[in-house]
């Protein structure tokens, strides 16, 4: 199931070095610890969990941890909406990561979608 170039794992492997980042930023510069430790756990996770899938023992396991993923697409895109609107960050900023953030959302979304059409 795992091809050399995967889209899903290659941007949810740069998301979370973005996440790491900003996470670094938000307890140095700005000396907040509380979402930053939120947004790192749900935004490495995405990965994680996708990684994960790919070694699935079944096609509902392999199901089961891409939608734990795309859940953890939701919290992460709260967290960074919450970051902007609180000014932690700028909107632009929280643009380019929300952005990033949907984007793998819809690759989820488009991955869950064809393996249940190929389950039927």
């Amino acid at each position: 199931m795992y091809k050399k170039e995967n889209p899903l794992l290659d941007k949810s492997l740069k998301f979370a070095a973005r996440i790491v980042k900003l996470h670094k930023y938000l307890l140095n510069e700005k000396h907040e610890s509380i979402i930053s430790k939120q947004i790192i756990r749900s935004a490495t996770s995405i990965g994680a969990n996708a990684n994960e899938a790919i070694y699935g023992q079944s096609k509902a396991d392999f199901l089961a941890k891409l939608h734990i993923s795309l859940k953890e697409t939701a919290e992460t895109e709260y967290w960074l909406r919450l970051l902007v609107l609180s000014d932690y960050i700028t909107e632009n900023e929280g643009k380019s990561l929300i952005d990033d953030c949907l984007e793998i959302k819809r690759i989820l979304v488009a991955t869950l979608n064809t393996a249940k059409q190929n389950n039927e």
